[in-house]
């Protein structure tokens, strides 16, 4: 369905643009039907800017990404707005997303206005409340609200149900849970548990583990901008290879021990490699050498559908 094939985005920073920050770095990965994948990172290593390339917010600055064999790049006038009516996102702050001196179903009547003009008032209504009750709100309760009559997982529910008046086949889920209660979690991860049954696909892109490991069949592990590992969740989840993988897991809070100090983790160097390994400074591996610094590591594939951008393993 999507496909991600060598994919950068460099911005020019500094004085007059006398400088590059490479946010995506060769970055490949396919999204199947009704699939989700997981994009997991810290901070800055380019998930939202991925999320950013598929919607088409901002242009990729080398290689192409395809949605049917289509390069979306090249889309203009009807067929972009055919792009968006099978592809759209939902992003971390719910509140950012609507004007607070509107009511927040003005949402509904944007789409409608632009993707269904004839469709009858009635109809359209009936349609609204059919996506309302798909995510689990009840239209007589949160209709004709303003923004901060609603909570936070109610408004996210309704970026939902906007994407779904579409019959979108593909979500970009861009931390849509992390500003959200413990208690409202598991029912967003819920829903769109269910809207993959459906045959929905789903870029989720996080950077807990956890949430990862819950709800997705692959994950794709970023490190500054590069792929370090992907495949298989419950494969890198288990048995994980690179380094830098190795020390998100382990990084993990577990509930059946109390902290404790170990070895502090090699600090991220801000410097931003375009030749060689991007985990060269931080990794621990008594193997590397000055061929890591030199050129970036192939992804090898370990085990069937499991693969690591390492060659020194």
């Amino acid at each position: 369905m999507l496909k991600l094939d060598n994919v950068t985005k460099v911005y020019r920073v500094g004085t007059f643009g006398g400088r590059e920050l490479r946010a995506v770095s060769e970055v490949s990965f396919e999204a199947k039907d009704g699939e989700v994948i997981s994009l997991i990172g810290e901070s800055g290593s380019g998930k939202s800017t991925i999320g950013k390339l598929i919607l088409r917010l901002i242009a990729p600055t080398g290689g192409r990404i395809t949605f049917d064999g289509v390069d979306v790049g090249s889309l203009k006038g009807a067929a972009l707005k055919e792009y968006y009516r099978c592809v759209q996102g939902v992003f971390q702050d719910p509140f950012s997303s609507y004007n607070p001196i509107f009511k927040a179903d003005r949402v509904f009547q944007n789409i409608r206005q632009e993707f269904f003009p004839r469709v009858p008032l009635d109809e359209w209504h009936a349609k609204v409340c059919h996506a309302l009750e798909a995510v689990g709100l009840n239209p007589e309760h949160v209709l004709n609200k303003f923004p901060h009559q609603l909570s936070g997982g109610q408004l996210q529910r309704f970026l939902i149900a906007r994407a779904l008046l579409l019959d979108i086949r593909f979500l970009v889920a861009d931390e849509i849970i992390s500003m959200l209660d413990a208690s409202t979690r598991i029912d967003v991860l819920n829903l769109l548990a269910d809207l993959k049954a459906r045959g929905l696909s789903i870029l989720f892109i996080t950077h807990d583990l956890s949430l990862a490991n819950y709800i997705s069949e692959r994950a794709v592990i970023l490190y500054r901008g590069c792929v370090a590992e992907m495949g298989v969740t419950g494969k890198i989840f288990d048995r994980p290879q690179h380094p830098y993988t190795q020390l998100l897991m382990a990084s993990v809070p577990r509930l059946d021990q109390k902290w404790s100090a170990g070895e502090p983790a090699p600090k991220a160097v801000p410097a931003q490699l375009t030749t060689g390994c991007a985990y060269f400074d931080r990794c621990p591996l008594p193997a590397k050498d000055a061929s890591c610094a030199a050129n970036r590591p192939p992804l090898i594939e370990v085990t069937p559908d499991h693969w690591v951008a390492c060659s020194k393993l």
